[in-house]
């Protein structure tokens, strides 16, 4: 198992966690800190009370991002319009290859 020193409020905690999740779990810390430094003022409140509070900033930030709306599915309207963009465009680049060659046989 790897450890982790992650600072977090301006504590340093020593943390396990799986081979090759270091990087991972560094981010996340940088998240809670990020998230305690948004929070009402650290010195104004207890390091428990203030971790308390960024969980529940992060709940409510994870929360919101489960409740949004998932993106809508392409169409297959959208699709067929996309399909006959595409070929018109193949289109005129074959016309213009054709041209070219014409163009370039007569020189």
């Amino acid at each position: 198992m790897a450890q982790v020193s992650l600072a977090i409020g301006g504590r340093d905690y020593v943390v396990s966690c799986a081979d090759g999740e270091e990087k991972r779990l560094e981010s996340l810390g940088v998240l809670i800190d990020e998230s305690l430094r948004e929070g009402a003022d650290p010195g104004a409140l207890s390091e428990t009370r203030a971790l308390l509070y960024a969980a529940l900033f992060l709940a409510d930030k994870l929360k919101d991002i489960g409740e949004a709306p998932a993106p809508e599915a392409p169409t297959a309207e959208g699709d067929e319009r996309s399909a006959k963009a595409l070929e018109n465009l193949a289109e005129r680049v074959e016309a213009f290859a054709t041209r070219l060659e014409k163009e370039s046989a007569s020189s």
